[in-house]
């Protein structure tokens, strides 16, 4: 078995969502000898780095020089979560994607390769595309059409990985809807959960796209939503497992709609649900998924078998004792 105590780990992305709160899970677990890297940027999210207890930071444009020329980087890395991409489903800049999504983790995944480092790096549930039965990673990768660019560079290093035959010795994790603390840096890409809790402050109700396919009501398009906690620890484990590679849905293993979600919200705010139905903007149309729900067998048989955080006790917790007190995790 490989342990994380074995040296030490790199963090990309470890500023971002999933980034800081992997840290906080490991820091809690007693591990602080990680390297993290990221690119802070004009935004805040570099106070998700103050309470957590790190080795090194490097800005991810100086890290990769580092690959490069690896006498300068400690010979005892032995894990490498790699979570840091652009993760805009919106963004156009089909090339900015590839060198920041696909060509940078071929390149950490190959140093981790001739180290012999575990590497356990973000795919996403962005990769499945449309589909919206049968969520499982045993779908043959060659029938995937992602709706999105993000999704496609995600699903090309996927890809890349099986073609190769390295997919089995790495560890990919398609992540759902992850929402949480530590996500408001985000701007646009933020959970409804962040978003609403703004929107009710300033007006009262929460706006939520209209359906455009008559089998969904209004508000009742389903999604997997995952607390980032819950996610974390499913990433946690399988780094500490010395399990087989491949790819791993992270998800909640169940659907819920934007709805359940919305009602949720103004329930930790002691408010009554005030909700307005806004049409979806055009360039949306053609990219909105209806359905997402993860099937979880695969990694449930490695062992894991902690519940998932309920949606409702998720969202009481990240309201009230987060963005009501405006706190980061660890704080």
């Amino acid at each position: 078995m490989r342990y994380l105590s074995i040296g030490r780990m790199v963090v990309t992305g470890g500023a971002g969502l999933i980034g800081s709160a992997l840290v906080w899970e490991l820091n809690r677990r007693g591990f602080d000898k990680i390297y993290l890297t990221d690119r802070l940027d004009h935004t805040e999210k570099w106070r998700n780095l103050a309470p957590l207890k790190f080795e090194e930071y490097f800005e991810g444009d100086d890290f990769a020089k580092l690959l490069e020329d690896d006498r300068d980087l400690p010979s005892d890395i032995h894990t490498v979560f790699h979570l840091g991409a652009c993760s805009s489903t919106t963004e156009t800049d089909a090339a900015f994607l590839v060198r920041n999504n696909f060509a940078y983790t071929k390149k950490l995944a190959q140093w981790c390769l001739r180290r012999d480092a575990r590497f356990i790096y973000a795919s996403s549930a962005a990769t499945y595309g449309s589909l919206e039965n049968d969520l499982s990673e045993s779908r043959d990768l060659q029938t995937l059409r992602p709706l999105n660019m993000y999704g496609y560079s995600k699903h090309m290093f996927d890809l890349w990985a099986q073609r190769h035959g390295y997919l089995d010795r790495l560890i990919g994790l398609k992540y759902f809807n992850v929402f949480g603390p530590n996500e408001d840096h985000k701007g646009d890409m933020r959970s409804l959960v962040n978003k609403a809790y703004y929107q009710i402050r300033e007006t009262g109700k929460i706006q939520l796209f209209r359906s455009l396919r008559p089998e969904y009501a209004d508000g009742c398009q389903r999604r997997d939503f995952l607390y980032v906690k819950d996610a974390v620890k499913m990433t946690v484990h399988l780094a500490e497992l010395d399990v087989a590679g491949g790819l791993f849905n992270i998800g909640a293993g169940e659907s819920r709609t934007w709805l359940d979600l919305a009602h949720a919200i103004f329930k930790a705010l002691g408010r009554a649900p005030n909700i307005e139905f806004v049409d979806m903007p055009g360039y949306l149309r053609p990219k909105y998924q209806y359905l997402t729900c993860a099937v979880m067998d695969r990694l449930r048989a490695t062992g894991y078998t902690a519940p998932v955080t309920p949606l409702e006790d998720a969202v009481a917790d990240y309201v009230g004792n987060y963005l009501e007190k405006n706190l980061r995790l660890g704080d």
